[in-house]
């Protein structure tokens, strides 16, 4: 056996680790019952350090090594073994030690959060996300000096490599600048229109699952490798070939549980959509969270809300909830669909006011994780930053600090990913429009197979092939990520211009 399929047979089994993990999460967050917390958070950490001591066994260097002379290795290989060592820079510089406690930390934080939230006290989750904080600080420490990098940016390296603070500064800074005006315009613009109203419920969760379920499968969504259930918070995850998709359900408002199916099932494609060959290898998984999410993204937001799509759904959800009258008619959903409002929560937020959200959250945890902010300021360093960025001010912390899982859980690091991820799959749309002039029209029938077949072949199949998200976009567009494209986008939809 060589080195390099040494390498891989050692990768493969970690990846399986990978797969335990991810699944033992989704039940974590779907249906455990809170007594089997504590043994819960054993299993998962017991688990990290074993694909921990895995990725860091001292005799990876040497195979790493000896495969880099192995001239036999076709491109492919040679981006796996890129990949291998990206992996392994990572995991040697953070301790068995530290990853256990980090594991065990955020289990116990993700739940006591999930208590606070509904409860809107920070006060109480305060102690264990501190504990959180601590260890996300000592591990971006850690990796930062092995790798030449803030602490920070080692965080940002974690969920898109190569993404920097300079560079995210820039894009975010054009974007804060580009955004208080095109709210203001917009909101203008729709204060000149009659006011959409709202279809009224109740939505029954059975017929909403169905609809969900019939929109996955119209998407392409492959059941036999993967399944829909609830969460507190949607998400993808699970194993390969396993995907494990949630939404939650209103039954006073069909759309918000419609729409977080469909940016789901855009995850959910991507996942079942990378390089077969290559599945148990770090080179077949997905190119960084930007990318990610820019799947989703481009699934709910330049798919699903474009005034082709919206024009074939119309007919289709009245059908699905027996809905009579002009508010289910196609200009009045389009109006609906497209509304821009200032709003507290991120996940409901519009296309329009949403970078806002996350730009938010970006500021405010570098600010944590270099100790410019306390934690215990986190509530009022949000509120004055949701005033300054959106234009409001959440009245509790429920609606404010406590919304989202991902610090509790451990991501930081992780919030740029979505803008990044929008401001990817406007570029995206935009190429795969011109390469295949069917896209559209096909959205009008309800059809996602043209943009579906578009992205297996330059995003899903490529899998880490390319060494970074600017790479990948460079071969798909021709260039490498440009706000201006998201911005011509917004103006374009929004304003018609």
């Amino acid at each position: 056996m060589t080195a390099y399929q040494e390498l891989e047979r050692r990768h493969a089994r970690i990846a399986a680790i990978g797969d335990a993990l991810g699944i033992l999460g989704w039940d974590t967050q779907t249906i455990m019952p809170d007594g089997a917390n504590e043994g819960r958070a054993e299993q998962i950490a017991t688990l990290s350090v074993i694909a921990h001591e895995m990725s860091t066994d001292p005799r990876l260097a040497d195979l790493l090594a000896e495969a880099e002379d192995d001239d036999s290795l076709d491109s492919w290989r040679r981006a796996n073994l890129r990949e291998m060592r990206r992996n392994h820079a990572h995991a040697t510089a953070v301790p068995a030690e530290l990853v256990e406690a980090m594991s065990k930390a955020a289990s116990v934080c993700e739940m006591t959060w999930r208590t606070a939230r509904a409860d809107s006290d920070f006060a109480a989750l305060l102690p264990s996300l501190r504990t959180v904080l601590d260890c996300v600080r000592e591990s971006a420490a850690a990796k930062g000096a092995a790798m030449g990098l803030s602490p920070y940016d080692a965080l940002l390296d974690e969920y898109d490599p190569g993404a920097r603070t300079a560079r995210i500064d820039a894009l975010f800074a054009d974007l804060a600048d580009f955004l208080p005006d095109l709210i203001g315009r917009v909101l203008d613009k729709q204060a000149g229109q009659p006011v959409p109203a709202r279809p009224v419920g109740p939505f029954p969760v059975e017929a909403q699952r169905a609809l969900g379920v019939s929109m996955m499968e119209r998407m392409g969504f492959d059941f036999q490798r993967g399944r829909l259930d609830v969460s507190l918070h949607p998400f993808c995850g699970g194993a390969t070939d396993d995907v494990r998709m949630t939404t939650r359900y209103d039954e006073a408002d069909f759309a918000n549980a419609l729409m977080a199916v469909i940016h789901e099932t855009g995850h959910g494609l991507y996942e079942q959509g990378r390089p077969r060959a290559h599945l148990a290898q770090p080179v077949g998984q997905a190119r960084g969270m930007a990318v990610h999410e820019s799947q989703s993204l481009i699934m709910e937001m330049q798919a699903a809300r474009s005034a082709e799509f919206i024009t074939w759904l119309a007919p289709v959800v009245r059908e699905a909830f027996g809905g009579t009258g002009p508010e289910w008619e196609v200009d009045n959903l389009r109006r609906l669909y497209g509304r821009v409002e200032r709003g507290f929560i991120r996940v409901d937020a519009d296309e329009v006011t949403y970078p806002a959200h996350v730009i938010l959250r970006y500021r405010l945890e570098k600010a944590l994780v270099s100790g410019d902010l306390d934690l215990a300021d986190l509530p009022g360093a949000w509120n004055d930053g949701m005033l300054e960025l959106v234009g409001v001010a959440p009245p509790d912390d429920r609606r404010g600090c406590l919304q989202d899982i991902h610090w509790p859980g451990g991501g930081w690091g992780y919030f740029p990913s979505y803008t990044l991820g929008a401001m990817t799959a406007a570029q995206l749309f935009a190429a795969a429009r011109e390469a295949e002039p069917e896209i559209v029209p096909a959205l009008g029938r309800g059809d996602f197979a043209p943009l579906v077949g578009w992205l297996r072949t330059n995003v899903h199949q490529t899998g880490c092939f390319h060494a970074s998200a600017d790479a990948l976009l460079t071969a798909a567009t021709g260039r490498p990520l440009d706000v201006s494209v998201f911005k011509r986008h917004l103006e374009t939809r929004y304003l018609g211009s």
